[in-house]
């Protein structure tokens, strides 16, 4: 099956003047890396959290490899939210362990390879660590995954420049060809580099779903260049 998502008139809305998501319907390939852009506001993380199973639709419905959002597809997503959630005194090494025997397609050994090259001991305890070198661990923990989706909420906005080529190639190296790699982001000048596909939302609406190659071909315009323009930003 070639494609991985299925989105059909999905719509979240918490009351009738607060819709955070308004019957979006979209399709999504395997082997894409996709950029889910637009401002605050514009449903990005609420259609995320639906992908994952955490907020449930008011309308529409989403299949992930054919399956309906739940425990199954749960085992399919590698999850990386805009939030730290790892803290307390637990080592590097102690969260690996814990991985492991929590999802079946964990590699340890690509996960510690990981950690050596940002310069990351194992032995670490997650209370000493900086904000942004627990989010540089909870990235390698998501890639470390062989997933067939992977979600990344703004995965390069808490580091500082220098470690961002890192990450994308991170993300670039360890993600299964087969696989798509979904990225909410607001620094679209960063990743363009990465993407294949965009996906433009405003006021929880789909604006646009296009490939990188068509913008630049058509407008002549970088996608950062495009979205300011669409955007007015």
């Amino acid at each position: 099956m070639k494609e991985l998502i299925e989105i059909l008139g999905l719509t979240k809305a918490y009351d009738e003047r607060h819709i955070a998501v308004n019957n979006i319907s979209l399709i999504l390939p395997r082997g894409k890396i996709i950029g889910l852009l637009g401002p605050n506001g514009s449903g990005k993380t609420t259609l995320i959290k639906m992908m994952n199973g955490l907020l449930a639709p008011t309308e529409g419905s989403i299949r992930i490899d054919g399956q309906p959002v739940g425990v199954e597809t749960k085992a399919k997503v590698a999850y990386l939210p805009d939030r730290t959630y790892l803290s307390g005194n637990k080592k590097v090494s102690e969260i690996l362990n814990f991985f492991c025997d929590f999802y079946e397609d964990f590699s340890r050994e690509r996960a510690i390879g990981m950690l050596q090259s940002l310069g990351i001991e194992p032995g670490a305890r997650m209370n000493t660590l900086s904000k942004g070198t627990k989010e540089k661990v909870q990235l390698i923990l998501v890639m470390s995954r062989n997933a067939d989706l992977y979600i990344l909420d703004e995965p390069i906005a808490g580091v500082d420049p220098a470690a961002r080529d890192y990450i994308l190639r991170t993300i670039l190296s360890n993600y299964n060809p087969n696989s798509t790699v979904l990225i909410s982001t607001h620094l679209i000048g960063d990743v363009e580099q990465v993407l294949d596909e965009v996906i433009f939302m405003r006021y929880g609406q789909l604006v646009l779903y296009t490939s990188v190659d068509n913008i630049r071909r058509q407008h002549g315009k970088s996608v950062d260049a495009y979205f300011r323009e669409v955007f007015r930003c």
